[in-house]
């Protein structure tokens, strides 16, 4: 997180010609080439980015699960993880009728969130959502819930997903890569960049917390989702399911409007989404909305974005920052909202992160941020 943080305040935007999988699209994407496979590997490549994420959020909450008798939670969002898309199997298959079992067996024990508890010995609730694009945002919403429920005393929840050769030749079929760096809001953007990684949190009910003599000046407070089903992979126009996500997310926090310090949008640099999302934003909090989208820095980790991002805007209300909207530079006439073009200081306590899914989810969480120690 703290080399994140480094590269988000610098501007720094570490894309580039895919390396961790093989093919001829020559566009540019963020992967983590840190993590390199061998093609025997017993998980899916999702899983050790999402675990790598998990050791370093249960390092910052100090949460040692094999000496304290809490009840754990797994809720993890992912897409590509959820789909046996092996192209190696799927290819022999077709020319020989034989193919090896290794890829279904990664498959069948890689479901996400069972993976992670299983890593852990813990046994409480497990969900891996698959949501599309809204997957870790829905999967911290429905964590959350857990804690309020009184059902777990902690939530692992966000969001993992890989880069691979299916989703990465599927969004050049529907035409919304970009050959260069994406530029999310800008008048000049061509489409999204595809990226990979995880963004995991802990979430801790107070009661546990206090037990164990421990105090985060951050949580969540608020979650809504809607979906309108209004088409596979176009947001709704009028952008009304967003709108009535972020008020739920609103009324849960017993918050208005006004009481948001800025909002991280989900800004894929793709002409409908930019587009509906910035008039909602405009809707719902003015045209002066502070906003920016972190997806020129990440690009879009589909499944793993809305964990991510949810990091990001909890990492900006702690630091009193928020970074510049990587691409950024001309303002679009039909857009009413215009993102931050340098790193800007906030002062507020909450911070707004939505997240639009194909097939019309629509999600939006609220992350507070009490300075006072409350």
């Amino acid at each position: 997180m703290e080399e994140t943080r480094v590269n988000l305040a610098g501007g720094r935007r570490c894309a580039g010609r895919a390396s961790v999988i093989e093919t001829c699209l020559p566009q540019p994407v963020f992967e983590v080439p840190c993590i390199r496979l061998a093609s025997n590997a017993p998980m899916m490549r999702t899983f050790y980015l999402a675990m790598h994420a998990v050791r370093e959020a249960l390092a910052c909450a100090k949460l040692d699960f094999a000496c304290r008798d809490m009840r754990v939670g797994v809720c993890l969002g992912t897409t590509v993880a959820c789909q046996l898309n092996d192209v190696d199997f799927l290819a022999a298959f077709r020319e020989t009728g034989e193919a090896p079992m290794g890829p279904v067996d990664r498959f069948l024990k890689g479901n996400l969130a069972a993976a992670i508890a299983r890593e852990l010995g813990v046994d409480g609730p497990c969900v891996t959502v698959t949501n599309a694009c809204a997957s870790g945002t829905d999967a911290i919403g429905l964590a959350a819930s857990w804690i309020k429920a009184g059902i777990c005393d902690v939530a692992i929840a966000g969001g993992a997903d890989e880069l691979n050769r299916v989703p990465l030749a599927g969004f050049n079929s529907l035409g919304i890569l970009s050959e260069e760096l994406c530029r999310p809001f800008d008048a000049n953007r061509k489409g999204l960049n595809l990226g990979e990684g995880a963004g995991v949190v802990v979430l801790e009910a107070s009661s546990a917390a206090e037990r164990r003599g421990v105090h985060s000046d951050l949580f969540v407070a608020g979650f809504g989702t809607a979906c309108d089903a209004y088409h596979l992979t176009t947001p709704r126009p009028d952008g009304a399911f967003l709108k009535e996500a972020i008020t739920r997310a609103l009324s849960e926090a017993e918050l208005v409007p006004a009481d948001i310090t800025f909002v991280n949008a989900h800004g894929t640099a793709t002409p409908d989404n930019d587009r509906v999302e910035g008039a909602t934003l405009a809707d719902v909090f003015g045209r002066d909305v502070m906003m920016l989208s972190t997806k020129g820095y990440t690009g879009h980790t589909l499944g793993a974005a809305g964990g991510i991002e949810a990091v990001f805007s909890a990492l900006a209300l702690r630091s009193g920052w928020i970074p510049a909207c990587a691409g950024f530079c001309d303002r679009d006439p039909g857009i009413p909202v215009v993102p931050v073009r340098e790193q800007t200081a906030i002062h507020g306590t909450f911070a707004l992160s939505t997240s639009l899914a194909f097939g019309g989810g629509n999600s939006a969480v609220l992350i507070g941020c009490d300075r006072e120690g409350n």
